[in-house]
């Protein structure tokens, strides 16, 4: 594992070389823009606005502009001048339990190891201590010319550091909770907390991108000159008309989808773990999913057409036109007639028929 800065943990008067190295990896595919028509890549060039030339990297400096649109020019020798305490350490600042960083400050996550065979006693102070404490260290560092707030942690045998945000960083949730005025009932809760019951934990190892695997896919069937099959999109829900019977559904849908195990038993082609129709990029494993994956989907699809159906069946009755039962056109027709034989009956009738 690379290492992306050197320096030293400062724990009082404790000095701890370290490496610091990138605890996470990126796995999402990367696209390049293209001519269609030719193939060329596009590229893009640093261009002066004023004389409209491509300028090189050595004539490229950082600039602050003021609001009255007035630009500083600010060198890498103008930000080396700074006083930057924590330019090659990272200096631990207290200590805390976990539970008081709020997981919106969590930044970027690295992995700190003893640089050299010295540093190895005092990295495994620090780590017990922090064991046996069941506190975080919070330190303040500085990499890529900015100081930053971390938290130490240990993460198995090794001591881990994850960059966190400033507190002023944090926007406060203004408008963006719903109206004061909605209502949770108690049987909505209840059925909310069976729903929640019946999916269970998350197995976190079993979850992947699926959509990185379906443009893996979709890679190498267009590389291969196959053609790329067509999958079913659902169309985004929309709002739920009946959330009582939606999660009833759900809880159901869940409950069965359990019970069969959420998927084949033995002897199909998901057992044996088959896919004809895949073609994966070499290296890459095939998709699989948590015993779990279909009790979880058969509740979303039940929530969804129980949505559906609500929707459809109140659009039905709005434009249905109202239509008379045959009882009443008979009824209608009995009256119509009355009516005339009443008229015919009349005096005034009489008088104009003798005359």
């Amino acid at each position: 594992m690379r290492s992306i800065w050197n320096g030293s943990i400062s724990f009082g008067l404790v000095s701890i070389p370290v490496k610091l190295m990138n605890a996470t990896e990126n796995h999402a595919i990367s696209f390049r823009q293209i001519h269609l028509a030719d193939g060329g890549r596009i590229r893009y060039r640093k261009v002066c606005e004023l004389d409209e030339e491509e300028i090189p990297a050595s004539e490229t400096v950082k600039a602050y502009e003021d609001a009255d649109g007035t630009v500083i020019p600010v060198t890498d020798e103008d930000l080396a001048s700074l006083p930057l305490p924590t330019a090659k350490t990272i200096e631990i600042e207290g200590f805390v339990p976990a539970s008081a960083i709020d997981p919106l400050q969590l930044d970027s996550a690295y992995y700190l190891s003893a640089n050299g065979v010295p540093a190895a006693k005092p990295y495994a102070l620090l780590r017990e201590a922090l064991r046996r404490s069941g506190k975080v260290a919070v330190a303040k560092y500085a990499i890529r010319g900015r100081e930053r707030l971390g938290m130490l942690r240990v993460v198995d045998e090794v001591i881990a550091m994850h960059g966190l945000l400033w507190p002023d960083e944090i926007r406060a949730p203004e408008d963006v909770a719903p109206d004061a005025g909605v209502k949770v009932r108690d049987a909505e809760l209840d059925l909310a907390d069976a729903l929640m019951n019946t999916l269970g934990d998350a197995d976190l190892d079993t979850l992947h991108d699926e959509y990185r695997e379906a443009i893996e896919e979709l890679v190498a069937a267009k590389a291969a000159g196959e053609p790329v099959a067509e999958e079913e999109t659902e169309e985004p829900g929309g709002q739920v008309i009946d959330l009582m019977a939606a999660l009833e559904s759900s809880v159901r849908a869940a409950e069965e989808a359990k019970g069969d195990g959420g998927g084949k038993a033995d002897g199909g082609d998901e057992a044996d773990g088959k896919d004809a129709d895949v073609h994966p990029i070499k290296g890459r494993t095939p998709r699989s999913g948590g015993s779990g994956d279909g009790a979880k989907k058969a509740a979303k699809k039940a929530a969804k057409s129980t949505v559906k159906e609500g929707a459809g069946k109140r659009a039905a009755q709005k434009d249905a036109p109202a239509r008379k039962t045959p009882a009443k056109k008979t009824a209608a027709k009995k009256t119509a007639a009355k009516k005339t034989a009443a008229k015919k009956t009349a005096p005034g009738a009489r008088k104009r028929t003798s005359a």
